[in-house]
């Protein structure tokens, strides 16, 4: 696919100001260990946000003390959802105070007074800015650069530039962290693909190993942005529910502070989903996760007979087969799910692990299997894939069905795979990182919603393209049946899964792309060709000849 050079700073990997934010806020982080340095950015960026709402509402609660207005009453603010900033708090302060020695601990002050003053903070912003190793000067002069962007008054809210400061500055240390980054950010255009075809319009949305909490922040942006496409944005309301888990205490701190910098209120806990499910009755109508790949240490001999393992016990050494079966106990009887798995799990024999995916299959639960193309990942090099699993496959509403999507019934494809090679897709965004396409995740999404039956909508992702045919459907985004396409998707029979040993790999499914036919006849074509090979056999020969020659007269004939 041709690039769209008009399209270019709507990549995560080029976003114009944010790059040089970055940049700016990169140049002062000196030796600092980008795990530690993301939080110190990440905070002071949080503290800018809710402290540019706060100031903005004071500014006008000032102008209306004649009406008995008090811009010091907390009520005034949180019953607008905005933050209470106490004094020792507001930027203001803060910025007066950047060059003095003690702003460490100033920093430090004005967490602990906005986590006290706002109970659902608590325990969620760092608290260490006072602490020895990080450079004073060098913290002073990141507040002045913080100081000249607008992120949180009503103007910048409603251009998310807080959303798009932040979910930049995730990517950025997820590649400068690289595996470790793995665990907090999963690349938007995964994330979009996943949110895309799940389509969580409404009901339970679940993330067992939510990191940032990517996944509910594209969910909620989902919904917004096809609201906006459908000229509904005065009535949008995300009436969705959003249950997290994450293991890693100083991640989980990011996920509370991302949802909350969106206003995104969200069940999000901390603990080992295996070991502590937090929200062991939940039963999800959406579930997105992107688990870590083929993980050993997951202490997986403590749960051997864990009532979870419905399809076998998964091998203590590999937790894949964990993961997928902890998110088919948590999937509502109508429940769709989508979550990213390393390659081997459509293929692996080991440990039991294809028994347990023949018997996935068998149960009739594998929606649909992607391939994707690779270097998408900050973290891994490890080649992925998308699983997507469906609770009951049968013509009957999906979880979302009449929100946004025209209503009616999915198509019923019961003993039915859909099979989608995306490999060959995305563009290079740098020297190391490849990018899906807004017009590629659109193609692959339409084609699952086209195999499902569904009613596609125009996509807000691909644009002034959104109304181009889609190459599945036959009939454009607006509907048309689906169709197999040669190389890229196909709908595969469980008989033909059968014989294939269970493996869910696409590229073994959707067969080779069709080759365009250049009109030579093949004797005339085949001729040519020969004539050509025996050409290149002539020259090769006048080379060999003459690096002999050169050998001779070094004295090296052998």
């Amino acid at each position: 696919m041709a690039k769209n050079t008009s399209k270019k700073n709507n990549t995560a990997a080029n976003l114009g100001f944010e790059a040089k934010l970055w940049q700016a806020a990169d140049a002062l982080r000196g030796s600092m260990d980008a795990a530690e340095y993301k939080h110190v950015v990440l905070g002071l960026i949080f503290l800018k946000y809710i402290s540019d709402a706060f100031e903005e509402h004071h500014f006008k609660l000032e102008a209306e003390r004649a009406q008995r207005a008090d811009p010091e009453d907390p009520d005034e603010y949180r019953a607008l959802n905005i933050f209470w900033v106490p004094p020792e708090a507001r930027w203001t302060h803060l910025k007066s105070q950047a060059k003095q020695p003690t702003i460490g601990q100033l920093v430090d002050d004005a967490m602990a007074g906005i986590e006290r003053d706002n109970p659902s903070l608590k325990g969620v912003l760092p608290k260490d800015y006072a602490r020895p190793a990080l450079d004073k000067q060098r913290l002073g002069q990141l507040i002045d650069l913080v100081t000249n962007i607008r992120v949180g008054d009503e103007d910048s809210r409603s251009k998310d530039i807080i959303g798009r400061v932040y979910e930049y500055f995730l990517s950025q240390f997820a590649s400068a962290e690289g595996k470790k980054g793995g665990e907090f950010y999963t690349p938007r255009c995964i994330v979009r693909l996943l949110v895309e075809m799940l389509e969580p319009y409404k009901g339970r949305v679940y993330d067992p190993c939510c990191g940032s909490s990517g996944m509910f922040v594209q969910s909620v942006e989902f919904i917004h942005a096809h609201a906006n496409s459908n000229g509904n944005s005065s009535k949008v309301k995300s009436d969705i529910s959003i249950y997290g888990q994450e293991s890693n205490y100083t991640t989980w701190r990011l996920a509370r502070m991302n949802l909350a910098i969106r206003g995104i209120d969200g069940q999000i806990s901390h603990g080992d989903s295996f070991h502590n499910d937090c929200h062991p009755d939940l039963k999800a109508d959406y579930i997105l996760a992107n688990p870590p790949f083929n993980v050993s240490d997951w202490r997986g001999e403590l749960l051997r007979d864990d009532k979870r393992w419905k399809y076998g016990t998964p091998p203590v050494g590999n937790a894949n087969f964990a993961w997928v079966q902890h998110i088919i106990y948590h999937l509502a009887p109508m429940g769709l799910a989508g979550f990213v798995l390393a390659n081997g799990s459509m293929s692996s024999n080991q440990s039991g692990e294809g028994e347990i995916r023949r018997n996935i299959i068998e149960a009739d639960l594998v929606d649909c299997m992607v391939a994707l193309p690779g270097q998408l990942f900050y973290s891994t090099q490890i080649p992925a894939c998308l699983w997507f699993l469906a609770r009951d496959k049968r013509m009957v509403p999906s979880p979302s069905m009449g929100e946004g999507k025209g209503g009616g019934e999915i198509a019923d494809r019961r003993g039915e795979v859909l099979f989608i090679d995306a490999r060959k897709l995305g563009r290079m965004v740098d020297r190391t990182h490849r990018e899906l396409t807004d017009e590629e995740i659109a193609r692959i999404a339409n084609t699952y919603h086209a195999w499902r039956g569904e009613k596609i909508s125009p996509s807000p992702l691909a644009g002034e393209k959104k109304n181009t045919p889609s190459p599945s459907t036959g009939e454009g985004e607006g509907g048309g049946e689906y169709k197999d396409i040669p190389g890229f998707c196909k709908s595969a029979k469980l008989e033909k899964i059968r014989k294939h040993g269970h493996v869910l790999t696409p590229g073994r499914n959707v067969g080779a792309e069709a080759q365009e036919d250049d009109g030579e006849p093949f004797e005339e074509k085949m001729q040519r060709l020969v004539a050509q090979l025996h050409e290149q056999q002539a020259e090769a020969a006048k080379l060999d000849e003459a690096i002999r020659k050169n050998l001779d007269e070094l004295g090296y004939s052998g």
